[in-house]
């Protein structure tokens, strides 16, 4: 059964899902932000099997996450290292983590977002860039873009009516 593409979706969560939205995908980007960037690393973190990780590796290299950087030509190996579009996904990740401890951890957290400075741990939080206000329900919802089809605007416009109710 083929899987239905989210690329062309006019939404911006469906399209992100599209490059990372399999776990595998999610799982190789926290390793990469670890520090590894080689096949064989990546296998022994994830107990993945080398044809997944092969697929896995494309795709997120297809979606500019990832580059590959030769290492080695006889054989021949890359290093996958994280791109712009990669990086800027660090915060999702740091979001997971504080989400997981969080929700899914009875035992306690097994890893931390912590100041490098201080060692303190970090509770992340969204902040608005242009205001510094941390981004709440209550003071902030999603508003159409300059791109939005009517779909997407009525699908929107429903926040608006449904917060209007008693």
């Amino acid at each position: 059964m083929q899987r239905k593409s989210f690329g062309t979706m006019p939404c911006p969560v469906a399209r992100s899902l599209e490059r990372v939205g399999e776990w595998w995908s999610i799982l190789i980007l926290r390793d990469a932000f670890y520090g590894l960037t080689r096949f064989d690393e990546f296998q022994k973190s994830l107990g993945i099997a080398p044809s997944m990780l092969t697929r896995r590796l494309n795709s997120l290299v297809e979606s500019g996450l990832l580059e590959r950087r030769r290492y080695s030509e006889k054989p021949p190996r890359d290093d996958y290292v994280l791109t712009e579009i990669g990086r800027d996904f660090r915060p999702v990740v740091w979001s997971l983590v504080a989400w997981g401890n969080r929700h899914f951890a009875p035992e306690g957290a097994s890893v931390q977002l912590v100041d490098r400075e201080t060692g303190v741990v970090a509770d992340p939080i969204l902040v608005d860039r242009n205001s510094g206000r941390p981004i709440t329900s209550r003071d902030f919802k999603p508003g159409a873009g300059p791109a939005a089809d009517e779909q997407t605007r009525r699908r929107l416009a429903r926040i608006d009516t449904q917060e209007a109710k008693p």
